[in-house]
């Protein structure tokens, strides 16, 4: 009955000439992700991603992913800071480098609401890479195998994204498994 109804509201809505939104988001870090809050509103709740807020939060990002947008962010997990180099993100988070932890913050974000299926689209359509440059300037390579997407940083460095299209307010974020870096 339930998805009968749930059906039934379906259709009603694409009859009357309303799209449906994307599915429900997946969860992340054990917290669910809401299409109508900012990458920051949701990004807080997410307990993978506590290094990336504070480090967020340290660089002064806050207000600019809270904007208008829009943005997909390469967001990296908690286990992806800690397989820096030890000290890594300790040094980047102190305000004397401030720059420098911006700068690879900014190239986890691209100004552009780029869903999985738009990625896989602009990497067939450019013969197997597509070339990303980020707003921090980095210049990013995207692949895909299956249904996987992996992108390749300017050290030559491979992040696979691990959880797809959470859609956001102001963008999308997909969760990645490494901590994308600048050229040094």
């Amino acid at each position: 009955m339930k998805n009968t109804l749930r059906a039934f509201a379906a259709t009603a809505v694409l009859l009357s000439g309303v799209s449906l939104a994307h599915a429900e988001n997946p969860m992340v870090g054990g917290a669910a992700m809401f299409a109508d809050k900012t990458i920051v509103e949701n990004a807080v709740n997410s307990a993978d991603h506590t290094t990336l807020v504070a480090a967020v939060k340290a660089a002064g990002l806050v207000e600019t992913l809270s904007g208008e947008g829009p943005f997909t962010v390469f967001a990296p997990t908690n286990a992806a800071f800690e397989a820096l180099p030890e000290g890594t993100v300790d040094t980047l988070l102190k305000p004397e480098n401030k720059d420098q932890l911006t700068k690879v913050l900014t190239c986890h974000v691209v100004a552009a609401d780029a869903m999985s299926s738009a990625i896989m689209k602009m990497v067939d359509d450019d013969g197997g890479k597509h070339p990303v440059e980020t707003v921090g300037g980095c210049m990013l390579n995207v692949t895909y195998k299956g249904d996987k997407i992996m992108i390749e940083d300017e050290t030559g460095a491979v992040a696979n994204v691990t959880i797809a299209d959470v859609d956001q307010s102001n963008g999308v974020i997909h969760v990645i498994d490494k901590v994308l870096l600048p050229k040094s």
